[in-house]
């Protein structure tokens, strides 16, 4: 059989193809069955006319058609994903390959292109899309929802410990309320930062930082969570300083994490131990304890999503199962990689880092200068807006108790209104505010006379990457995540006088 005839053979019977030639000039020479089922033109209606027919008017605008030919040439094929038009003008989306057809002598004779329906895979794929977005705006809201009351909560709690003399059952109450509210709110974290990691929606602000900041760091965050279950941490460092090119607070929550996951499954009363150490251009971070310990045939999954060791019904160590993952994502994120070993249930478990160290920096002393950790802000005349009633009023009474003047706006209007009058020496203004939410107050304030130089700080339950970039496009100069802590309130107030 001659190879044409079996060609044009092959070609009649392909039909979940379309597959046509075209002159060198983009004609249609031939057109199998498979481009008739898909595009709805019979050979007669499409062969001697430009195959632009079968793209969209925008593309044929950009001269797409045209374009995809001069590809081929240039690169041997060319290959895409795009909308068509049928004979009925109805639209599909398809894969499409173009090759270019040479003679003998090395003369363009012409193309083959290939096109496959995939419209329901399209479908597929826009409809997951779609359900992800509509998760994400959910979770952001969540958050919201979840750190307003937070918020409230963690600035009584703050009252009470800042209270002259109470009774120490009251004290330990308070106490209590503080781990579980820390608790929550590292959840609410971790959910969020899973959901943008795995979309690819987080990065990492790279600077040279020493692994003892880090850790240090790491210890003052997990204190109450190893205090409230009577364990002891032995910490193991070299003197000298390691230094990382990394994002601080995720190397900080690498570690966290870590100490947070040894405390949760080590019986009270247990042993930590937080070692690191550097061999050749790796620094080694090892979180050990006499705990729980995993499975053998968990360890290879116990980085997974939303997977956890303990499985019992009591759910006596709570969590998500995301921690790990997240913990997983950031090593990777700054190059870095994660093992787990443990030798069973019962006999305790080790997470090792290893994290690539950079050249060591030569550090200039500062002359002894008072900082944000040890000494006082000077008093501030401070605009607080928040609609939450609650969180206003302890956080108010917080910032009297250091000696601030605050005065209180609930509203977008109400805070143009009070700023222009009263001038304050800084505007704490949360970003939810209903109707006139707090980016429009910003511009409007950064617009006018009287207020455009007073500096803004944002406080919200919004806080992903695009958020915190909005704000600074906007004018502020800080972006707080509620619940906002007293110390970092006025750690800043003492970098910005």
């Amino acid at each position: 059989m001659p190879h044409e005839r079996l060609l044009n053979l092959f070609l009649e019977n392909v039909k979940d193809y379309g597959i046509f030639l075209l002159d060198a000039e983009g004609k249609v020479t031939t057109w199998n069955a498979g481009a008739e089922r898909i595009l709805g033109y019979e050979g007669d209606e499409i062969v001697g006319q430009s195959f632009d027919k079968i793209f969209t008017a925008h593309d044929v605008e950009k001269d797409q058609p045209q374009r995809e030919l001069q590809e081929a040439v240039e690169k041997g094929r060319a290959e895409d994903e795009r909308w068509h038009i049928r004979k009925d003008g109805s639209r599909f989306w398809a894969t499409g390959v173009v090759t270019p057809l040479w003679d003998d002598a090395g003369k363009l004779q012409g193309f083959a292109k290939i096109l496959r329906d995939i419209t329901e895979r399209k479908k597929a794929e826009d409809d997951a899309l779609e359900e992800n977005q509509r998760k994400d705006e959910f979770l952001a809201m969540l958050s919201h929802e979840l750190r307003n009351p937070l918020a409230a909560i963690s600035g009584a709690i703050q009252i009470i410990h800042t209270h002259g003399s109470i009774p120490e059952e009251v004290q330990e109450a308070a106490n209590i309320v503080q781990r579980q509210v820390s608790g929550l709110e590292h959840m609410v974290n971790d959910l969020l930062d899973v959901s943008r990691i795995t979309r690819g929606k987080i990065q990492i602000q790279r600077n040279r930082v020493t692994l003892n900041a880090v850790l240090e760091a790491a210890i003052e965050t997990t204190h109450p969570l190893i205090e409230a279950r009577q364990h002891t941490l032995s910490v193991s460092r070299p003197q000298e300083p390691i230094w990382i090119d990394g994002d601080a607070t995720r190397l900080e929550q690498i570690v966290s994490n870590l100490l947070c996951n040894a405390a949760k499954y080590t019986d009270v009363g247990g042993q930590i131990w937080l070692t690191v150490e550097r061999e050749g251009n790796e620094a080694i971070i090892r979180v050990k304890d006499n705990g729980t310990g995993i499975m053998k045939e968990m360890l290879a999954r116990i980085f997974e999503m939303f997977t956890q060791a303990d499985r019992s019904l009591d759910r006596s160590q709570g969590g998500l199962g995301i921690g790990l993952t997240l913990t997983k994502r950031l090593v990777e994120m700054h190059g870095g990689k994660i093992e787990a070993f443990s030798e069973g249930v019962g006999q305790g478990s080790e997470f090792v880092v290893r994290l690539p160290v950079v050249a060591e920096m030569v550090v200039q002393q500062p002359d002894e200068v008072p900082t944000g950790e040890n000494r006082q802000a000077l008093p501030l005349r401070l605009l607080l807006v928040e609609d939450n009633e609650d969180t206003a009023v302890t956080l108010a009474a917080l910032l009297k108790r250091c000696g601030h003047t605050v005065d209180l706006a609930h509203t977008g209007p109400e805070a143009l209104e009070k700023a222009t009058d009263l001038k304050p020496d800084l505007v704490l203004l949360d970003i939810g505010l209903p109707g006139m939410d707090g980016y429009q107050v910003a511009e409007r304030l950064k617009n006018q006379d009287g207020t455009s130089q007073i500096p803004l700080v944002a406080m919200t339950g919004y806080g992903s990457d695009a958020d915190r970039q909005r704000c600074e496009e906007v004018g502020f100069i800080r972006h707080l995540v509620k619940p906002i802590k007293l110390q970092e309130l006025q750690a800043m107030f003492c970098e910005i006088e």
